[in-house]
């Protein structure tokens, strides 16, 4: 698997295995564990995804030993703060049932940033987490963490897609040494993306699906993606992305789509903003 280096010296996977919206435990369980068996090496979870126990009960019953795995997860809204990042991290690593992550996100720029990056420098000091880093961090928000505070983030998780393309947050962050990584690569189908006539001509012309196509063109421009299926045939369908390139020319056309917005919704929306930090979890 080819691998990126983070700003610490951390080799990341590029492509990975994300478990957003796989809530059922057994379900999630078995998705994990068919994905390990398929080849990923790096896994992707959250505190409000609501399934940590499940994606540890697949990495321990998988044999893969611990040191070929990048684990991910992330600090929910309603532990960022001083003291309670790190409880909450204790909490995420019990569950997952492992001695140290490979990475720990703040999920969304929300409460008190400041204090729980102090907690996850701590963190990371201490060599339980090999990197930390953030999600849903507009520049505006990167950069203000950035000059405030000792540790530059290793990786912000943002929404990366075709319609959505953040070449112009990508450079911001690579000028930064920050990581840039797509969560929803695949808009969820938003847009009719799999039968999207551009989308699907340079994919024909390659022997590719469209979802191979999105994964390559996101690898070629050294975004790390975590695309998310259940289906054992998809999951081998997405790693098989190295065997092609794109030209200028197809990457010159698939730049085009670019909406140049969120297909989901704004996290600097006010609405958005308060609706998130409303949401607690009983974990």
């Amino acid at each position: 698997m080819r691998t990126v280096t983070l700003n610490n010296g951390v080799e990341m996977p590029i492509l990975g295995f994300g478990v957003f919206q796989i809530a059922d435990p057994a379900e999630c369980e078995r998705a994990v564990t068919d994905a390990l068996a398929a080849g990923y090496r790096a896994i992707d979870t959250a505190a409000s995804y609501l399934n940590e126990e499940a994606v540890g009960r697949a990495i321990a019953g998988s044999g893969v030993p611990r040191h070929q795995l990048f684990v991910t997860t992330k600090l929910w809204v309603q532990d960022v703060a001083q003291g309670k990042a790190r409880a909450a991290f204790e909490r995420s690593l019990q569950r997952l049932g492992l001695d140290h992550l490979d990475l720990y996100l703040i999920h969304q720029p929300y409460g008190d940033v400041y204090g729980a990056w102090r907690d996850m420098e701590k963190i990371a000091d201490e060599k339980l987490s090999r990197a930390i880093g953030v999600s849903n961090f507009h520049a505006d928000r990167l950069i203000d963490l950035i000059d405030h505070n000792d540790v530059v983030p290793a990786v912000n998780q943002v929404e990366t897609h075709p319609f959505h393309q953040r070449v112009a947050d990508q450079k911001l962050m690579a000028g930064e040494g920050v990581q840039i990584e797509s969560w929803g690569p695949f808009a969820e189908g938003r847009n009719n993306l799999f039968t999207n006539p551009t989308l699907t001509a340079i994919a024909r012309a390659h022997g590719k699906s469209v979802g191979q196509l999105v994964l390559r063109w996101l690898v070629q421009r050294g975004v790390v993606v975590i695309p998310k299926t259940v289906r054992p045939e998809r999951m081998a369908e997405n790693l098989d992305v190295f065997d092609f390139t794109l030209t200028d020319h197809e990457l010159a056309e698939i730049a085009t789509l670019d909406r140049g917005a969120s297909q989901f919704f704004d996290h600097r929306d006010p609405h958005m903003v308060r609706a998130l930090s409303a949401r607690t979890l009983d974990i």
